[in-house]
């Protein structure tokens, strides 16, 4: 069965690379997006969505929120529940920080895209395997 995720980018575009990305590389499936805080928040929390890895970005648009607001919201996640976050400003402060609050991993958009899809490809292929 397909690993399922969710991407919260305020930027279409990049929403829809990565999940594009996903799909190709890791036969993963984008099952919701959000461009804000808010609506992530209400989707990941909603009992009826299923997912497995949440990839958040921390910078959204003005008024949009914050993707940390997103991960403190989700500490109490089930532990086979993965978040990553992607952003452009990935210095060590914000990544001690984005772990202190959950995430599972912390990448730089201009540096480290294709470190976070590996990070998603070995999580897919390790789903698979059970």
């Amino acid at each position: 069965m397909a690993l399922k995720a969710f991407v919260l980018d305020d930027q279409a575009q990049v929403r829809d690379a990565l999940c594009a990305a996903l799909s190709e590389l890791g036969g993963i499936e984008t099952v919701g997006t959000a461009a804000n805080q808010a609506s992530a928040i209400a989707w990941l929390r909603d009992p009826a969505h299923h997912w497995d890895i949440a990839v958040i970005d921390l910078v959204l648009e003005p008024g949009g929120g914050s993707g940390l607001a997103v991960l403190q919201a989700l500490q109490e996640r089930g532990s086979t529940r993965k978040m990553v976050v992607l952003t452009g400003s990935a210095s060590n402060e914000v990544r001690r920080r984005c772990i202190a609050m959950g995430a599972d991993g912390v990448f730089d958009k201009a540096m480290e895209t294709e470190a976070m899809l590996d990070y998603c490809v070995a999580l897919a292929r390790a789903a698979g395997g059970h």
